[in-house]
């Protein structure tokens, strides 16, 4: 059974929970879903292609806009990551690189989470002897009431369902040969990859240099399977996704050549 736990303990108890609730308070490392797929008969082709030119894929979100300009930037300097570079004009790129991410509607889900209990222990009066001196100097015993408050300690934890808001953020990046498109199909598509991560945050802008650095080891290869990247949001290929593009206006993304 549990025990009494007073109001100002039930408001620790509250911002433990909050802390519990929400992994970017208590952890700076994030989980990445990433699926790649390089089609067999593409991979040869795949290897050979190295210059690119991005695009939207989204007709939403045009390439004037300053949220897909940031992340086109963070997936320049991932695919630069590959030895990748962006070619001078469409024409001369070897493959089309298509651009999408935002946020999937979100959904709600139920989770367990750890309370921990508290409860007053101790506490009450006891009754001491002390000596006390009276005016002319003489000094006697006198029964006195000591008040002792209560403690709290904790006795245990107790396991709450909580029904939580769950958002999933992606990010998707397809590569296609740069052909013109034949008998009504699309050029050949070389590879693709999707990373996406999903918690109760809605900030997209926050994820989209911690997806893009999660793809990274697997553009252009093929994952077998949906593998879960432990991506540390101050970890150096963060880092270099965030300051890569920006680091030097003379990079093979902004030259049109390839890095050395």
């Amino acid at each position: 059974m549990m025990r009494h736990v007073s109001h100002r303990m039930w408001a620790m108890i509250s911002v433990l929970v909050l802390v519990n609730l929400n992994p970017a308070c208590s952890t700076s490392t994030y989980r990445v879903k990433v699926d790649a797929i390089t089609k067999p008969e593409s991979s040869a082709a795949a290897r050979d292609t190295q210059s690119y030119r991005i695009k939207s894929k989204n007709p939403a979100m045009g390439e004037e806009n300053l949220r897909y300009k940031e992340a086109a930037d963070y997936v320049k300097t991932a695919l630069s990551g590959k030895g990748l570079y962006e070619a001078g004009s469409e024409d001369k790129a070897d493959m089309i690189v298509e651009l999408d991410f935002g946020m999937e509607a979100p959904r709600t889900k139920m989770e367990r989470v750890s309370v921990p209990v508290y409860a007053q222990v101790g506490g009450g009066v006891r009754y001491d002897q002390v000596p006390v001196t009276d005016a002319k100097g003489v000094t006697t015993m006198r029964t006195v009431a000591v008040y002792e408050p209560p403690r709290n300690e904790l006795v245990g934890y107790d396991h709450v369902p909580k029904q939580v808001t769950i958002y999933e953020k992606y990010l998707r990046i397809t590569a296609r040969e740069n052909k013109i498109a034949s008998e009504g199909r699309p050029p050949a598509e070389l590879w693709s990859i999707q990373a996406s991560a999903e918690d109760e945050s809605k900030d997209l802008r926050k994820y989209l240099p911690i997806m893009a650095s999660a793809t990274m080891d697997y553009i252009g290869e093929d994952s077998t399977n949906q593998k879960v990247v432990k991506v540390k949001a101050d970890g150096p290929g963060v880092e270099f996704v965030r300051k890569g593009m920006a680091e030097d206006s003379s990079s093979p993304v902004n030259s049109g050549t390839p890095k050395i």
